[in-house]
Protein backbone atom coordinates (compact mmCIF):
# COMPACT_ATOMS: atom_id res chain seq x y z
CA UNK A 1 0.00 0.00 0.00
CA UNK A 2 1.40 3.46 -1.03
CA UNK A 3 -0.54 6.89 -0.53
CA UNK A 4 -0.85 9.24 -3.20
CA UNK A 5 0.03 12.01 -1.35
CA UNK A 6 -0.44 13.24 2.41
CA UNK A 7 -4.17 15.00 1.35
CA UNK A 8 -5.09 10.98 0.33
CA UNK A 9 -3.72 9.69 3.89
CA UNK A 10 -5.12 12.41 5.61
CA UNK A 11 -8.27 11.41 4.17
CA UNK A 12 -8.02 7.61 4.82
CA UNK A 13 -6.90 8.51 8.50
CA UNK A 14 -9.77 10.69 9.01
CA UNK A 15 -12.17 7.48 8.10
CA UNK A 16 -10.65 5.53 10.92
CA UNK A 17 -11.32 8.69 13.36
CA UNK A 18 -14.69 8.96 12.33
CA UNK A 19 -15.97 8.04 16.26
CA UNK A 20 -14.76 11.54 16.86
CA UNK A 21 -16.55 13.37 14.60
CA UNK A 22 -18.58 17.03 15.59
CA UNK A 23 -17.34 16.14 19.25
CA UNK A 24 -17.10 20.13 21.09
CA UNK A 25 -14.13 18.64 23.27
CA UNK A 26 -12.23 17.35 20.30
CA UNK A 27 -8.84 19.16 18.58
CA UNK A 28 -6.48 18.38 16.39
CA UNK A 29 -2.90 19.26 16.63
CA UNK A 30 -0.12 19.03 14.04
CA UNK A 31 3.25 18.16 14.30
CA UNK A 32 4.55 20.85 11.39
CA UNK A 33 5.51 21.01 9.08
CA UNK A 34 4.69 17.30 7.20
CA UNK A 35 1.73 16.46 9.67
CA UNK A 36 -0.31 19.44 8.72
CA UNK A 37 -1.58 18.31 4.89
CA UNK A 38 -2.32 15.24 7.04
CA UNK A 39 -4.33 16.80 9.97
CA UNK A 40 -6.17 19.28 7.80
CA UNK A 41 -7.88 16.82 6.31
CA UNK A 42 -8.61 15.00 9.17
CA UNK A 43 -9.73 17.99 11.26
CA UNK A 44 -12.35 19.14 8.04
CA UNK A 45 -14.02 15.34 8.00
CA UNK A 46 -14.45 15.68 11.25
CA UNK A 47 -15.64 18.87 12.16
CA UNK A 48 -13.12 19.75 14.67
CA UNK A 49 -10.53 22.83 15.26
CA UNK A 50 -6.74 22.51 14.03
CA UNK A 51 -3.79 23.67 15.46
CA UNK A 52 -0.06 23.26 15.10
CA UNK A 53 1.85 21.86 17.89
CA UNK A 54 5.59 22.78 17.47
CA UNK A 55 8.70 20.77 19.22
CA UNK A 56 11.71 21.84 19.36
CA UNK A 57 14.42 19.23 20.68
CA UNK A 58 16.99 20.09 23.08
CA UNK A 59 20.41 18.75 21.66
CA UNK A 60 23.09 17.81 23.82
CA UNK A 61 26.10 20.89 22.69
CA UNK A 62 28.53 19.20 21.20
CA UNK A 63 26.01 16.08 20.22
CA UNK A 64 23.33 18.03 18.75
CA UNK A 65 21.63 14.97 17.34
CA UNK A 66 21.35 13.63 20.86
CA UNK A 67 18.02 15.13 22.72
CA UNK A 68 18.30 16.02 26.29
CA UNK A 69 14.47 17.27 26.12
CA UNK A 70 12.32 19.12 23.66
CA UNK A 71 10.03 22.45 23.71
CA UNK A 72 7.19 22.84 22.69
CA UNK A 73 3.69 24.64 21.72
CA UNK A 74 2.32 26.39 25.52
CA UNK A 75 5.63 26.81 26.94
CA UNK A 76 6.41 23.51 28.34
CA UNK A 77 9.86 21.78 28.45
CA UNK A 78 9.91 17.98 28.73
CA UNK A 79 13.53 16.78 30.01
CA UNK A 80 15.27 13.46 29.71
CA UNK A 81 16.35 13.29 33.62
CA UNK A 82 18.04 10.15 33.53
CA UNK A 83 20.28 12.02 30.35
CA UNK A 84 20.97 14.95 31.77
CA UNK A 85 21.67 13.03 35.44
CA UNK A 86 23.74 10.53 33.83
CA UNK A 87 26.06 13.61 31.80
CA UNK A 88 25.73 16.09 34.91
CA UNK A 89 24.56 18.95 32.82
CA UNK A 90 24.32 22.22 34.72
CA UNK A 91 20.71 23.87 34.84
CA UNK A 92 22.95 26.96 32.96
CA UNK A 93 23.37 25.14 29.26
CA UNK A 94 20.16 23.73 29.66
CA UNK A 95 18.50 26.54 30.24
CA UNK A 96 21.15 28.29 27.37
CA UNK A 97 20.12 25.66 24.65
CA UNK A 98 16.17 26.15 25.62
CA UNK A 99 16.47 29.75 25.38
CA UNK A 100 17.87 29.59 21.70
CA UNK A 101 15.54 27.02 20.62
CA UNK A 102 12.17 28.92 22.24
CA UNK A 103 13.28 31.68 20.09
CA UNK A 104 13.05 29.20 17.26
CA UNK A 105 9.95 27.75 17.99
CA UNK A 106 8.50 31.23 18.23
CA UNK A 107 9.51 31.94 15.08
CA UNK A 108 7.99 28.77 13.83
CA UNK A 109 4.65 29.96 15.82
CA UNK A 110 4.17 33.69 14.38
CA UNK A 111 5.15 32.17 10.98
CA UNK A 112 2.41 29.61 11.19
CA UNK A 113 -0.09 31.65 13.39
CA UNK A 114 0.11 35.28 12.24
CA UNK A 115 0.86 35.54 15.85
CA UNK A 116 -2.71 34.15 16.83
CA UNK A 117 -2.94 32.50 20.20
CA UNK A 118 -2.46 28.78 20.46
CA UNK A 119 -5.55 26.47 21.10
CA UNK A 120 -6.75 25.21 25.07
CA UNK A 121 -5.61 21.92 25.00
CA UNK A 122 -6.73 21.51 28.99
CA UNK A 123 -9.71 19.09 29.41
CA UNK A 124 -10.03 18.37 25.76
CA UNK A 125 -9.64 15.19 23.53
CA UNK A 126 -6.80 15.82 21.65
CA UNK A 127 -5.66 14.05 18.64
CA UNK A 128 -1.46 14.61 17.17
CA UNK A 129 -1.18 13.60 14.01
CA UNK A 130 1.86 13.55 11.89
CA UNK A 131 2.78 11.73 8.27
CA UNK A 132 4.13 8.89 9.98
CA UNK A 133 5.91 7.10 12.76
CA UNK A 134 9.95 6.23 12.55
CA UNK A 135 11.59 6.32 15.53
CA UNK A 136 8.67 8.39 16.76
CA UNK A 137 10.62 10.52 18.97
CA UNK A 138 9.35 13.80 17.67
CA UNK A 139 5.82 12.18 18.58
CA UNK A 140 7.08 11.33 21.80
CA UNK A 141 8.49 15.01 23.29
CA UNK A 142 4.78 16.01 21.53
CA UNK A 143 2.91 13.75 23.79
CA UNK A 144 5.21 14.25 27.07
CA UNK A 145 4.47 17.95 26.46
CA UNK A 146 0.77 18.05 25.64
CA UNK A 147 0.11 15.75 28.53
CA UNK A 148 1.60 18.98 30.76
CA UNK A 149 -0.86 20.82 29.68
CA UNK A 150 -3.70 18.50 31.84
CA UNK A 151 -6.02 17.17 28.23
CA UNK A 152 -8.46 14.99 28.67
CA UNK A 153 -7.10 12.55 26.06
CA UNK A 154 -4.23 12.29 24.09
CA UNK A 155 -4.68 10.44 20.71
CA UNK A 156 -1.94 9.01 18.04
CA UNK A 157 -2.82 9.54 15.03
CA UNK A 158 -0.79 8.95 11.79
CA UNK A 159 -0.74 7.07 7.88
CA UNK A 160 2.12 4.58 8.46
CA UNK A 161 4.25 3.69 11.80
CA UNK A 162 6.92 1.02 12.00
CA UNK A 163 5.50 -1.46 13.99
CA UNK A 164 7.66 -1.52 17.07
CA UNK A 165 6.99 2.57 17.05
CA UNK A 166 3.50 1.69 17.00
CA UNK A 167 3.14 -1.10 19.58
CA UNK A 168 5.54 1.64 22.01
CA UNK A 169 2.82 4.22 21.59
CA UNK A 170 0.33 2.31 22.89
CA UNK A 171 2.06 2.37 26.39
CA UNK A 172 2.08 5.99 26.07
CA UNK A 173 -1.00 7.72 24.44
CA UNK A 174 -4.62 6.59 25.41
CA UNK A 175 -5.14 5.32 21.91
CA UNK A 176 -2.80 4.53 18.94
CA UNK A 177 -4.90 4.98 15.29
CA UNK A 178 -2.46 3.82 12.46
CA UNK A 179 -3.39 3.19 8.67
CA UNK A 180 -1.08 0.98 7.70
CA UNK A 181 1.69 -0.55 9.96
CA UNK A 182 3.72 -2.42 7.46
CA UNK A 183 6.66 -5.42 8.62
CA UNK A 184 8.90 -3.73 6.11
CA UNK A 185 8.71 -0.23 7.19
CA UNK A 186 12.59 1.40 6.73
CA UNK A 187 10.84 5.22 6.33
CA UNK A 188 7.79 7.30 6.15
CA UNK A 189 8.60 8.26 2.90
CA UNK A 190 8.65 5.07 1.11
CA UNK A 191 5.13 4.59 1.44
CA UNK A 192 3.76 8.01 -0.25
CA UNK A 193 4.29 8.16 -4.00
CA UNK A 194 4.73 12.08 -3.05
CA UNK A 195 6.53 13.30 -0.18
CA UNK A 196 7.93 16.34 -1.09
CA UNK A 197 8.55 18.90 1.10
CA UNK A 198 5.62 20.83 3.04
CA UNK A 199 6.72 24.23 2.78
CA UNK A 200 5.60 26.87 5.66
CA UNK A 201 3.32 28.94 3.36
CA UNK A 202 1.53 25.78 2.78
CA UNK A 203 0.97 25.23 6.53
CA UNK A 204 0.38 28.92 6.79
CA UNK A 205 -2.24 28.61 3.85
CA UNK A 206 -4.12 25.40 5.64
CA UNK A 207 -4.29 27.04 8.80
CA UNK A 208 -5.84 30.04 7.60
CA UNK A 209 -8.32 27.84 5.55
CA UNK A 210 -9.36 25.58 8.66
CA UNK A 211 -9.93 29.36 10.90
CA UNK A 212 -12.05 30.04 7.59
CA UNK A 213 -10.67 33.40 6.79
CA UNK A 214 -11.65 35.07 4.03
CA UNK A 215 -8.53 35.39 1.54
CA UNK A 216 -8.46 31.56 2.94
CA UNK A 217 -8.56 30.83 -1.07
CA UNK A 218 -4.95 31.73 -1.79
CA UNK A 219 -1.85 31.56 0.08
CA UNK A 220 -0.31 34.20 1.65
CA UNK A 221 2.72 35.85 0.96
CA UNK A 222 5.23 35.29 3.72
CA UNK A 223 7.08 37.54 5.54
CA UNK A 224 10.47 37.26 4.34
CA UNK A 225 12.46 38.14 7.46
CA UNK A 226 10.76 35.45 9.52
CA UNK A 227 11.54 32.98 7.40
CA UNK A 228 14.95 30.75 7.38
CA UNK A 229 16.75 28.42 4.77
CA UNK A 230 18.52 25.56 7.47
Amino acid sequence: MKFRDRTEAGRLLAAKLKAYAGRPDVLVLALPRGGVPVAFEVAQALRVPLDVFVVRKLGVPGHEEVAMGAIATGGICVLNDDLVSMLGMPKWIIDAVAAEEGRELHRRERLYRNDAPALEVSGRTVILIDDGLATGSTMRAAVAAVRQQKPARVIVAVPVAAPETCAEFRGIADEVVCVFIPDDFCAVGQWYQDFSQTTDEEVRWLLTRTRGESNANEPRAIDETLVRTD
